[in-house]
């Protein structure tokens, strides 16, 4: 008998905590899609990106024109021009890799300029979405285009759309 009313306060207990979990998948790279402002960062990012790079290889092709420069007449130089010349060569070298790191580098203008630019739309869509984890109860929201461990996943929780039409679009 207390095998039997054990077992069954066991079991009581157990469907209690037992609650049913909600889970939903989003599509970053479709939600970005949809959103005008995430293109026109891009584009604000691309043409900074181009017009740093441009000033990168304009200091580039400056020292290969020196060099070249340099090895025509470099016969008719004396040891102490040949030093200027080289010098005047690795000082435009250190200058364009400097440059390149100011704009390009782990810390740099094109780094901070993402930054200002998409931090604003992630933190919209992260909010949209945590909203409206709470108004449905989700526990857990995936990622589907960032994760490639997802093989397969049913489009009825995919809740893309709701997160866009809580932003508005």
């Amino acid at each position: 008998m207390k095998k039997i009313l054990f077992s069954l306060m066991v079991m009581i207990l157990a469907g209690t905590s037992v609650q049913a979990q909600k889970y939903a998948l989003i599509d970053m790279d479709y939600i970005l899609s949809k959103i005008p402002a995430y293109e026109m960062a891009n584009d604000q990012l691309t043409q900074a990106s181009k017009k740093w790079q441009a000033e990168i290889d304009g200091l580039v092709q400056t020292a290969k024109d020196l060099y070249t420069k340099y090895q025509a007449e470099m016969v008719y130089l004396s040891d102490e021009m040949k030093s200027k010349r080289e010098t005047a060569i690795l000082e435009k070298e250190k200058q364009a890799a400097e440059l390149k790191k100011q704009y390009f580098g782990s810390e740099g203008e094109l780094f901070k300029k993402r930054e200002s630019l998409l931090n604003p739309i992630q933190d919209e869509i992260y909010n949209a979405i945590k909203l409206l984890s709470e108004e449905e109860g989700y526990m857990l929201v995936l990622d589907r285009a960032s994760s490639s461990h997802i093989l397969f996943a049913s489009p009825k929780i995919d809740i893309s759309d709701q997160v866009l039409q809580k932003m508005g679009y």
